[in-house]
């Protein structure tokens, strides 16, 4: 890359921009443009029923709507595009997803990869072989609880048409699964203000096996993955699986591999040496 590129950031589940702004002030001193999106539904588009504010109401938490129910992975794609677009205007595009952002860069992957010129997952889903629900019954997932989220469900999804959780919870096993899976390196007041970024909806498309990358497409793109060596979420050997299978995809294209130390969310919190790692990929 000629030209220094703009970084544009896709958050995880239940997340939203704001997870990003320790990073991007990184970048920012470090001299490099970046945006973070908000998918729809997300950010300020997301809704925080009364019920979930103190004193909860917790029967009524179950049943109030959200506005991200119906809220599709082609909704997300097509609105990441639209931020894309805009990006490419100024020069080269690096286009990253965390975690379950991962979906929407690869779909965007495969439906413009002309607007990316570099796409990087970190401890993200890279589906290839499979569609995020199938490899979550696959061995590399064998430690990791599905339940932790319903230890603080609120409400019946198939009701809501959306899957709440209730973050704000006081449930000692509900805190200590979602510090497990995220934050298990974190001190306790750092895990409980990234806790209190969460938004309590998510929606329910996580993609299905046509949303998985397409060598013709998404397979052009130079592409980096930065394993986090140290996540209960999606743990190392399912990073390392990604990793495989996408590179068996395009091998002619293999993926540029980092590690940072650290949990699902350590790398947000103290971001110095992902800005770091950064600066490095603007320089491929």
């Amino acid at each position: 890359m000629q030209k220094s590129p703009t970084f544009v950031f896709v958050h995880g589940a239940f997340a939203n921009s704001f997870s990003f702004a320790p990073l991007q002030a990184e970048l920012a001193l470090l001299g490099y443009r970046s945006a973070a999106v908000d998918l729809p539904g997300h950010g300020f588009g997301a809704t925080f029923p009364a019920a979930y504010q103190a004193p909860q109401d917790l029967p009524a938490l179950a049943t109030e709507p959200g506005n991200i129910k119906g809220v599709t992975l082609a909704d997300n794609t097509a609105h990441l595009i639209g931020v894309l677009e805009r990006a490419k205007r100024t020069g080269p595009v690096v286009l990253v997803g965390h975690s379950r952002g991962g979906i929407t860069i690869t779909a965007a992957g495969n439906a413009r990869p002309d607007l990316i010129d570099r796409i990087c997952y970190v401890a993200a889903w890279c589906p290839v072989d499979l569609d995020v629900a199938g490899y979550y019954a696959e061995p590399e997932m064998a430690d990791v609880d599905p339940g932790s989220l319903a230890l603080a469900l609120a409400g019946n999804p198939a009701d809501l048409g959306l899957l709440r959780t209730n973050f704000r919870t006081a449930d000692p096993a509900a805190l200590a699964a979602f510090r497990h899976a995220f934050a298990a390196d974190l001190d306790d007041d750092e895990f409980r203000v990234f806790l209190n970024t969460f938004q309590p909806d998510e929606s329910l498309d996580a993609g299905t096996s046509d949303d998985r990358a397409q060598a013709a497409s998404w397979g052009r793109i130079p592409r980096t993955f930065v394993r986090l060596a140290d996540d209960a979420s999606i743990p190392p050997a399912m990073q390392d699986r990604l990793i495989r299978e996408a590179d068996a995809l395009t091998p002619d294209n293999p993926s540029d591999v980092r590690t940072l130390a650290g949990s699902h969310l350590r790398w947000l919190v103290h971001p110095e040496p992902a800005a770091e790692m950064f600066a490095e990929l603007a320089a491929l």
